[in-house]
């Protein structure tokens, strides 16, 4: 039996018992009334707290995965730093799966509900296979021991198999955390414009939380009864974030499904590939503009305007000249809009390849610097000693008291000054991040010299919290250009596209963990073939289980040189992006903005010219 709240279940309706595995839109007028009851009722809650949860139970496994990799499966350390790289690169590309089954199909409800029991079920296979004896090497010290059995066989395709369920769950989650709950506001209303800036920056500190508990409390339970226990507090974790996420349930503004996102992407290159040797009218009234009838293939039509940009695309929607009753294929004419969507997405791609390097240098702290503290004295008192995945904590106890300081102070004062909703747009919040980025990498390199050379001439252990400023420092660009390019690209995006684009933030983070990797690779083979003094006694930079033999401190000073001509890199692409108008006209009327949202059914678009 349906609620009287809602219209019978037929025809795309709502029925309330199924509101779990059918979240549907409602009709236009339910819809309007319904958003201002669901951004009331502050519905984006429920997604915070999936994000922190989610975010605690998965960063307490990657921060502290190479200690386990290590000593526990017994891999080498340059490959089990490439084994964490690969992992935390895979969860990030898989964002983008995630992002494109949430707009064309799923939804971002049902994605997030669906693959975060596949995440909850990885968390609790590692679980499982880190206490079970039977499905680990025999203990032995990679340190001391020189031939420890390496995972292998059975037991490595059990470790591998419930890593990537966490990964292929938590990939799919990421996007659509972000972008499910910036579709409770609505874009029209300035109000809510404000406060979609303030929502991300409330979901930067949920992430902050949700790190600093993985990194203090989680870490700190994994090292004191063992990582079987401290995966299964992961486990609990992800089950409460379930729950928070299943709790708003009924309040929810979901965004219909708007079918593949590829196939009007395809169209268009293929139209404008057949149409290669047609010239560009300058006047853009020659054009294929959205008549009525082609509501439905673009639905972004009432906020788009013609750009210059990209202009070879334009002949896609050239109308052909043989006569005023000729109507060709939808695969040779495409609409001004469907054009305009292509090249939103064109021109982001520069801006995303400028945040790759500044990932990279965020892998170095999973990996390499966590090793690096495990090298240095960790003992803070006679009876504690930090755990060196712990040190990771000590930006999110900073950011958790910048970012709302950020918030409510420097945002308005910003705000006074440029006008921008945000304080300041989000390509100059990028610009900043990544030009403080090269300033960890810097202090990494001199702390890792002076770190090496006194265990090697004096055999003395530098402290731990020497390495603290290399994590603070990135802390305080990761707020920078983290947020700011999530609000890029969701600001960016266009109807039925919100989730996609917001997974290709995470598939920055995932290129530049893959790349990671390969510099890795690339460094041990280049430096194994000179025979310089400062390479370690095996030839390589990173060739060795034992620190004070590798070069550590000069692999980071490549990545910091790396990071400098990204950053000047940017401010040339930052530039293009911003000498040519948004093809984002205005902000849609309230009308509008629900024709954004409405399904393609016959009576849904009566109702929406009524509302017109």
């Amino acid at each position: 039996m349906c609620s009287s709240r809602f219209p019978p279940c037929s025809g795309g309706w709502i029925c309330s018992k199924h509101w779990l595995l059918y979240p549907t839109p409602l009709s236009v007028d339910d819809e309007l009334v319904n958003l201002v009851d669901t951004v009331k009722c502050g519905t984006s809650k429920y997604c915070h707290g999936i994000q922190a949860f989610e975010i605690m139970a998965i960063a307490a496994v990657g921060n502290n995965l190479i200690t386990y990799v290590f000593n526990e499966m017994h891999f080498p350390l340059s490959k089990s730093a490439n084994i964490v790289t690969n992992f935390i690169g895979t969860v990030f590309i898989l964002s983008l799966l995630g992002g494109f089954l949430s707009d064309s199909y799923l939804g971002s409800f049902l994605t997030m509900l669906i693959f975060g029991f596949v995440e909850l079920s990885g968390f609790i296979l590692l679980s499982v296979q880190a206490h079970l004896p039977q499905l680990r090497p025999p203990p032995c010290s990679m340190v001391t021991e020189e031939h420890c059995m390496e995972a292998k066989g059975f037991k490595a395709t059990i470790f591998f198999l419930a890593l990537y369920l966490v990964a292929l769950g938590s990939g799919c989650l990421k996007p659509n955390m972000i972008s499910h709950g910036a579709d409770q506001f609505r874009k029209a209303d300035p109000n809510h414009s404000k406060k979609l800036s303030t929502y991300f920056n409330t979901a930067y500190f949920c992430f902050c939380v949700g790190e600093l508990i993985a990194l203090t409390v989680l870490v700190w339970v994994q090292t004191r009864s063992g990582m079987d226990v401290g995966f299964g507090v992961s486990a609990a974790a992800m089950a409460m974030g379930l729950i928070s996420l299943i709790s708003g349930v009924l309040f929810y503004r979901n965004k219909p499904s708007q079918g593949s996102i590829f196939v009007p992407i395809t169209r268009v290159f293929v139209a404008a590939f057949t149409k290669r040797k047609q010239i560009c009218p300058s006047n853009s009234e020659m054009n294929n503009h959205l008549g009525a009838g082609d509501l439905e293939t673009s639905p972004n039509a009432y906020n788009l305007r013609h750009s210059d940009k990209f202009r070879f695309l334009d002949k896609a929607c050239i109308k052909a000249q043989e006569g005023p009753n000729t109507k060709e294929s939808r695969w040779r004419l495409c609409t001004m809009a469907e054009v305009e969507q292509v090249k939103v997405i064109l021109s982001v791609i520069p801006i995303f390849a400028c945040t790759i390097i500044f990932n990279t240098i965020l892998a170095q702290l999973q990996t390499f610097s966590v090793q690096q503290g495990s090298s240095m004295n960790t003992q803070l008192a006679s009876s504690f000693k930090v755990p060196p995945a712990s040190l990771q904590a000590i930006p999110y106890m900073v950011l958790i008291v910048v970012v709302p300081i950020y918030e409510t102070s420097f945002v308005p004062l910003a705000r006074k000054l440029t006008g921008a909703d945000s304080g300041i747009t989000p390509l100059q919040r990028i610009g900043v991040g990544l030009f403080t980025a090269t300033f960890s990498m810097v202090a990494a390199a001199l702390v890792e010299r002076k770190r090496r050379e006194m265990a090697v001439e004096s055999d003395e252990l530098m402290s731990i919290f020497w390495i603290t400023p290399q994590f603070l420092i990135f802390g305080l660009s990761e707020m920078f250009t983290a947020v700011g390019l999530i609000e890029f690209f969701y600001k960016q995006s266009l109807g039925g596209m919100q989730a996609f684009l917001t997974a290709m933030t995470y598939c920055s983070y995932s290129f530049g963990f893959f790349l990671s990797s390969l510099l890795v690779s690339l460094v041990n083979k280049i430096t194994s073939s000179s025979s310089s003094s400062s390479s370690s006694s095996n030839g390589g930079w990173l060739s060795d289980n034992d620190l004070n033999k590798d070069r550590l401190d000069l692999f980071y000073w490549l990545l910091a040189a790396l990071s400098i001509l990204n950053f000047f890199n940017y401010l040339f692409w930052a530039k293009w992006h911003s000498k040519s108008p948004s093809p984002l006209a205005h902000a849609p009327s309230n009308g509008e903005e629900e024709l954004l949202h409405i399904s393609s059914s016959s009576k849904h678009y009566a109702a929406a010219e009524n509302l017109l």
